[in-house]
């Protein structure tokens, strides 16, 4: 048995109290007044339920042409070390997870990962629904990866053999991305109108064909303010944004992502909507590409490290509450994860499991090479001192310390 006890942090607010976690089922069996005798006493720092993040590429499959950038190993040190205790792998690799066999083969391969991990299935023209319940990623243009979609019309077809499934959806609109394809900068190339129609036009497949739909890494205002609209006229979705879209300003090629890095205006909106709500969860799209790659214009930036400290900066810099950041990026992304497994995450409660993101806001930590666990070797936040940092965290009651 192991116990912590200091300020515990639920959506409902804060107390002083004591977990206990039975280390054999990995779940919490308890929680009390504090005594003063647990494994663990905090003072200042907040215990939160483990922090999720749903939008990670850790690159590995079963070709194993990747590695190089990234494994499950590498990638569960990276979580860990950025206070993340599970997280949900999207699958544009060069073998993804397509039918229940190349599934089942990737699934094995994240056995070694020292936190657990989702997989999402692809969906592509010829794709149908596995035999058993999985979240699936659509790409309705080409990104990173070579299964994504040429027409919206092809993505329809394709979507019609997924009724009811959950199903995430990268959106930017591949004509428009066609016609500005001769433009210099990234930004231009992928402007944000095909961010808007595509959304659009997801939005329309989510309620035509009674999908469980979340929209992945959203950049604009007019995007969300299209899924909020959406949301108020009972459509099932759901929305994520990304950390470089809510703290970068400018665009440079290190900080190349698709959909790219937006305007001022969408920054200050998207960081408002997090904080009201209205964006469900903080999700990284953690793309490990190397600094050689980076340099020849892949597009992607390496998050899983920093998850924790940007955390910080929210609440520091823009008045996020301890029980705000917990819903994005606890509370919500498991009922996202719990859809999926049989243990349950996302509250600190007896039955749950015992896995706790520990936050010092009062330590400050300066982001350099040497912290990274990421295989990548590379972070955009390089030189960035972010006001609070991850204490420890805590994977079924088995403790990692800074």
């Amino acid at each position: 048995m192991f116990s912590i006890e200091g300020i515990i942090v639920n959506t409902e607010g804060q107390k002083q109290g004591r977990i206990e976690i039975d280390q054999a089922t990995g779940l919490i069996t308890k929680v009390s007044e504090p005594t003063g005798t647990a494994d663990v006493v905090l003072k200042d720092e907040l215990i939160f339920p483990g922090f999720i993040d749903l939008h990670v590429h850790a690159r590995e499959d079963a070709s194993h042409t990747q590695d190089y950038k990234e494994d499950f190993i590498t990638a569960g040190k990276a979580a860990i070390n950025g206070g993340v205790v599970a997280f949900a792998d999207m699958p544009n690799n060069p073998v993804p997870p397509v039918d229940d066999a190349s599934y089942e083969a990737k699934n094995n391969l994240t056995k070694k990962s020292s936190v657990p991990i989702l997989l999402y299935a692809i969906i592509t023209p010829q794709s149908k629904p596995l035999s058993f319940p999985v979240p699936y990623k659509a790409f309705t243009s080409k990104s990173v990866g070579e299964n994504f979609f040429s027409e919206l019309s092809d993505l329809e077809e394709a979507i019609k053999k997924y009724q009811g499934q959950n199903i995430s959806f990268h959106c930017e609109d591949p004509e428009i991305i066609r016609q500005n394809q001769n433009q210099l900068a990234h930004e231009k190339q992928r402007p944000e109108e095909a961010e808007l129609k595509a959304i659009e036009f997801v939005l329309s497949l989510i309620e035509k064909y009674n999908i469980i739909g979340k929209i992945c890494h959203c950049s604009t205002v007019g995007g969300i303010n299209k899924i909020i609209e959406a949301k108020k006229r009972g459509v099932k979705v759901t929305v994520e944004v990304t950390p470089h879209h809510l703290y970068f300003q400018q665009a440079t090629k290190m900080l190349q992502a698709n959909p790219p890095i937006r305007s001022e205006e969408d920054r200050l909106v998207l960081i408002k909507f997090l904080k009201s709500g209205d964006i469900d969860y903080l999700a990284t799209d953690h793309a490990p590409h190397t600094t050689a790659e980076k340099e020849k214009g892949a597009s992607g930036l390496s998050h899983l490290d920093t998850y924790g400290p940007f955390t910080t900066w929210l609440m520091k810099e823009y008045n996020f509450t301890a029980e705000e950041i917990t819903k994005v990026c606890a509370r919500n992304p498991a009922d996202f994860f719990n859809k999926f497994t049989e243990t349950k995450y996302g509250k600190i409660e007896a039955g749950y499991v015992g896995s706790l993101t520990i936050i010092d806001t009062n330590k400050p930590i300066l982001v350099n090479k040497e912290m990274l666990k990421t295989k990548c070797g590379w972070s955009p936040f390089e030189g960035v001192t972010f006001p609070g940092s991850v204490a420890m965290t805590i994977i079924k009651g088995k403790i990692y310390e800074k």
